[in-house]
């Protein structure tokens, strides 16, 4: 056992150094600000659809035929412009982690994203509308480019600031107007560059840099994540992640994968919103950010609710019945610091098998749930992280959901069992041994 976490341990100081990569942690830190606008469209979003039978009628005859209109507004203007949003959250991070001023990137890789995006849109008619920004683009459908926007801009900022190759004002000047100044040289490289990027895709390709992207690595890597590679390898790495300290979703998540599951989702709504109808296999993803959320992480990462109710009562040690009561209430709100720490999972060479293969089966089983149909594709309405499991799945997926949730808590309880009573029995042992003890050193008292 020894030996084999040793060739683990050995493998840390590269997956930390991952991990803390500043690209890694400012797609981290920056996509957290598109959170607030995703829950909040979600509300919104799932008032324009709520799964009630009669309920599209009953609204059309209380505000008239185009009652959605109204919802679809803020629907737009949350989930339509994430990829603005996120690429200057990414920008904004990377250079306030290179202690350089933040808002000056931000906005830097916000115009430079406008540069190399269309500036026109062509009607169904032909003609071809001038002076726009074609949301299209600002959406799901531009992450991956903003991604890679909003990390070079922030790189080429931080690389003149750091360098001071900057215009420098005297002493005295008010802040706000030196951050300005010192924007200038960098700034000028920037959209310089961006509008040969420009110049260089349309010339080349005949589309623009966001539209090359999209084609090229955007597309290919949501419908590889939205299959059954994708099912198992997210749930994977979140676990083997965690096994080693490191907090699995913010680095498969919110550095890597986030992006591309939420296009997934956004992909889905825009079929929906056109009126047409999901069908897995075939125009609708699988692979969503709710499945991760919903399917995957629920009851905290490595699905360890399961295990929590199996401690409770299944438990002999007062350690581990103790652990379970204390750990279910943050469990049932999708945290599970308590057990990975506690129990502990982390590092613990018994547990890994479990802590992979119990979110993984999950992922399976979900993929196969919604590609046979008894599960419908997830649209773009989302739930806070911390909705319990059942309530969730009833919001986002009706009744199916919900009992497909229930059923995989059990499905965790039975895996975690055997590795927990093994665990469980040691504790036991040691519970007796320190009994005996104590009570022998009150026979000698005495």
């Amino acid at each position: 056992m020894e030996s084999f976490v040793e060739k683990f341990e050995r493998m840390t100081p590269v997956i930390l150094k991952f991990a803390n990569a500043k690209a890694v942690v400012a797609m981290k830190d920056g996509l957290m600000t598109i959170i607030p606008l995703t829950l909040i469209g979600s509300v919104f979003l799932l008032l324009a659809f709520i799964p009630l039978p009669g309920w599209n009628d009953w609204m059309t005859g209380l505000f008239g035929a185009n009652w959605q209109e109204p919802l679809f507004q803020v629907v737009g203007a949350t989930f339509d412009i994430l990829a603005l949003v996120g690429i200057f959250g990414i920008a904004y991070n990377y250079a306030k982690n290179e202690e350089c001023e933040p808002v000056s990137a931000g906005i830097l890789a916000l115009v430079s994203f406008l540069i190399v995006t269309a500036s026109s849109v062509t009607a169904k008619s032909g003609e071809v509308v001038g002076g726009v920004i074609p949301k299209v683009w600002t959406g799901g459908k531009g992450m991956i480019a903003a991604i890679l926007i909003g990390l070079a801009v922030a790189y080429i900022y931080t690389w003149f600031i750091k360098r001071r190759i900057t215009i420098k004002l005297p002493e005295g000047v008010p802040q706000g107007v030196a951050n300005a100044f010192s924007a200038l040289i960098p700034g000028a490289v920037v959209i310089t560059l961006s509008f040969l990027v420009y110049i260089l895709f349309k010339s080349v390709a005949g589309k623009t840099f966001i539209e090359v992207i999209y084609q090229i690595l955007q597309t290919p890597l949501q419908g590889l994540t939205g299959s059954l590679f994708g099912a198992i390898v997210i749930p994977f790495f979140i676990s083997f992640f965690w096994w080693f300290g490191i907090h699995g979703p913010a680095v498969v998540m919110n550095g890597v994968m986030s992006p591309i599951v939420l296009a997934n989702s956004l992909a889905n709504q825009d079929i929906v919103n056109a009126g047409g109808k999901l069908i897995a296999g075939q125009n609708a993803h699988i692979v969503t950010q709710q499945f991760v959320d919903q399917f995957i992480t629920f009851g905290g990462s490595g699905m360890t609710l399961g295990l929590v109710l199996a401690m409770i009562f299944l438990a002999k040690s007062k350690q581990m019945k103790q652990l379970g009561k204390l750990s279910i209430i943050p469990g049932i709100f999708n945290i599970n610091e308590p057990v990975i720490f506690g129990f502990p999972i982390v590092f613990n060479p018994l547990m890994l098998i479990p802590f992979i293969l119990v979110p993984t089966l999950s992922g399976i089983i979900t993929y196969f749930a919604i590609a046979s149909g008894f599960i419908a594709p997830f649209t773009a309405v989302q739930v806070p992280w911390t909705t319990p499991p059942i309530i969730s799945g009833f919001i986002i997926g009706g009744w199916q959901a919900a009992l497909l949730q229930a059923l995989l808590i059990c499905m965790a309880a039975v895996v975690y069992l055997p590795f927990l009573k093994v665990q469980d029995k040691q504790h036991v042992q040691e519970e007796q041994q320190e009994e005996q003890a104590t009570k022998a050193g009150a026979g000698i008292s005495l």
